[in-house]
């Protein structure tokens, strides 16, 4: 494994197996925790999944979920359900697979998003107003989105105080009305790892490293680490 700097992004890890790397970096994080209890926050999609599945995979006593507290990073507006949910994507990936956590906040999708998300936005002031996040994970979209912050989204400009947001894609390509953290929220963090595989993201990979300004580009936490297969990265960054 080997690591480098690159113009538009600090931080970046090629690797060979990303869902592998996530899990021995939470590991790591869970083990130099400063407090009793360890913050989570989860995020949406294919590579997630497999982040998760691999979380929970990790030998008995390796993580102790009795002392995990996890988040939701975003959320479609759909029942918690429903297959496109991300609430149900963490319980089916990790939260069941480890026998369960100290504590579990999904965001609410039960009524209007924007009440919604003024819900959650107290769940996550609460939490933070105690200690930062441990770990906040993300992803990357082929568009340069992360989280559900989406190119051009009106989400991109929430106040520094707003850490839940209502957000849409205005160019109509990801569906869902959805709920989203903030970068606010984002940078209340110890660490946040970023994952990304497949081909489908070197356009934006290569985007990102040439300074574009992209949604992901924008995240700022205590550290920010993202973890890269070569399909994502092609030659932009050499191993």
């Amino acid at each position: 494994m080997s690591s480098s700097r690159a113009q538009g992004l600090d931080g970046v890890t090629p690797v060979d197996d990303v869902p592998a790397a996530f899990a021995a970096t939470v590991q790591e994080a869970f083990t130099r925790r400063s407090g009793a209890t360890f913050s989570l926050v989860l995020s949406g999609g294919p590579t997630a999944r497999a982040c998760y599945e691999h979380l929970a995979a990790l030998p008995a006593g390796s993580i102790d979920w009795d002392a995990v507290d996890i988040y939701i990073g975003d959320e479609r507006g759909v029942a918690p359900d429903d297959e496109d949910a991300n609430q149900r994507l963490a319980r089916e990936s990790l939260i069941e697979p480890v026998g369960g956590v100290h504590a579990f906040f999904p965001m609410p999708t039960d009524g209007p998003l924007a009440h919604c998300a003024q819900r959650y936005d107290e769940v996550l002031h609460a939490a933070l107003a105690v200690d930062a996040f441990d770990l906040v994970h993300l992803g990357l979209g082929p568009d340069g989105h992360t989280a559900s912050l989406f190119p051009g989204s009106k989400g991109l400009d929430a106040p520094e105080d707003v850490y839940v947001v209502a957000n849409t894609d205005p160019t109509g390509n990801n569906r869902h009305e959805r709920l989203t953290i903030t970068f606010s929220a984002i940078a209340h963090s110890r660490l946040c790892v970023v994952t990304v595989m497949g081909e489908s993201k070197r356009d934006a990979v290569r985007a990102l490293l040439d300074g574009e300004d992209l949604p992901a580009g924008r995240v700022r936490s205590g550290e920010v680490r993202w973890l890269l297969d070569e399909a994502a990265l092609g030659s932009a960054v050499p191993r």
